[in-house]
């Protein structure tokens, strides 16, 4: 008898050891699936980001030239929209993998309502105004305020006007409203955030998904009204994590639908009558005669950004590969390296810890414009020297306060390259 339990609990033991021997190799599995989908969320970016460079690079030069044709500007005003619209697909794409995988923070502090507004605002005003619509905005003269990261609360309205603007016909109506009400026992206050419009509406049996990863309202053959399905579901994401919530309403189909965000704010009794500044409204500082060197091995992503600077009044020199790029800092003397990373033979790292060993470099500005933007690339162009790390393609209002940032040379100076 002890023979035959004996048996049972080796075979019984055996048997615990495949189920576990399975298990860990299935979680092993999982582990190597989505490390595979982290790398090629990363490398969509980057060779998304790629093509992008070049064309805005030649809607910035656009932009700095006479558009007497009607033409020019109606083609410049589309290459502009597609770009910002490529841009935020792809910003999407690496906040849904950061998000999910659980490497995304957010950098909170005290933020006023008016300024993320502001910003998501005028985020959406060209879909707006390139299908007509009117955004009707009502907001309190208090001051509020909300603990939490600016850049994603902006994205956070942006994403919802973004969907109004698209499920909402050509000329129709979009309201944002922004509202505040007590939590119970007075303090802290709820701010409440109100995004409406008189579009196509969501199916009811669609309400309680439309905030799920991928989750596509529009599921007809021609996707009219395109995107991935990611915008709402990082809504409600960055809104939980600011300590929040969000719901939908809608009557049906052809009745438009509401969004409603709710979060955590508190009041400062002070009046701010008049409307909210817009990041767009700061004065341009001219950038005058800056030396930079731009490096890049897609040829048309240097030149066009090279031209684009020429245009804002910088001397600028180009090299398309790191030797080359060596060569021409040491000669130029550039006050502005913008330095691609990933180049065939010396890469951009090691382009930029030769500079940094030179006396002559030590003090140059190092600038990575890449493809490559998850917060490992960011540490690694840190550890090679770099002074900052821009994405392409590149933020142009960032590139253009940077470069108002360094001394104007004196005249002489800069030694041009033979």
């Amino acid at each position: 008898m002890n023979i035959e339990l004996e048996q049972r609990v080796a075979e019984r033991t055996a048997q615990l050891e495949v189920d576990l021997a399975e298990r860990r190799r299935l979680e092993n599995a999982l582990m190597a699936a989505d490390q595979r989908k982290d790398e090629f969320l990363a490398m969509l970016s980057h060779e998304l980001r790629n093509p992008l460079a070049p064309i805005r690079n030649a809607v910035q030069i656009m932009g700095l030239k006479p558009l007497d044709d009607p033409h020019l500007r109606q083609c410049r005003d589309v290459i502009e929209r597609q770009v910002e619209h490529l841009s935020r697909l792809v910003d999407d794409l690496l906040d849904v993998s950061r998000i999910t995988g659980g490497r995304f923070k957010l950098e909170k502090k005290p933020v006023e309502v008016a300024t993320f507004i502001a910003r998501a605002i005028e985020t959406a005003k060209p879909l707006f105004d390139a299908r007509g619509q009117r955004l009707h905005v009502s907001m309190s003269d208090e001051r509020l305020i909300v603990d939490g990261d600016l850049t994603r609360l902006s994205q956070i309205v942006g994403n919802l006007l973004n969907n109004a603007a698209k499920y909402t016909p050509d000329g129709g109506q979009i309201s944002l409203r922004i509202e505040t009400a007590s939590r119970g026992g007075g303090s802290p206050e709820e701010l409440m955030i109100r995004v409406k419009d008189n579009g196509t509406g969501i199916p009811p049996h669609m309400l309680p998904e439309v905030f799920d990863l991928f989750t596509q309202v529009d599921q007809g053959l021609d996707r009219s009204h395109g995107g991935l399905g990611i915008g709402l579901a990082l809504v409600r994401k960055l809104v939980e994590m600011h300590g929040g919530s969000v719901d939908a309403h809608s009557d049906g189909v052809g009745h438009g639908s509401e969004f409603f965000v709710r979060l955590p704010c508190r009041i400062e009794r002070v009046d701010v009558k008049g409307a909210p500044a817009s990041a767009g409204d700061a004065i341009k500082t001219p950038v005058i005669q800056r030396r930079v060197l731009v490096v890049d091995d897609n040829e048309d992503s240097a030149e066009t950004l090279a031209l684009a600077l020429q245009l804002e009044g910088c001397d600028v020199e180009t090299a398309y590969g790191g030797q080359q790029a060596l060569e021409l800092a040491e000669r130029f003397l550039p006050q502005l390296v913008l330095l691609d990373i990933g180049m065939p033979g010396m890469d951009g790292y090691e382009v930029a810890r030769s500079i940094r060993a030179q006396p002559w470099g030590a003090d140059m500005l190092l600038v990575a414009q890449t493809g490559w933007g998850q917060e490992e690339d960011r540490r690694r162009t840190r550890e090679a020297g770099f002074d900052a790390h821009m994405t392409k393609p590149l933020d142009y209002p960032r590139l253009m306060s940077l470069m108002a940032q360094l001394p104007a040379p004196p005249r002489s100076a800069g030694i041009a390259a033979g």
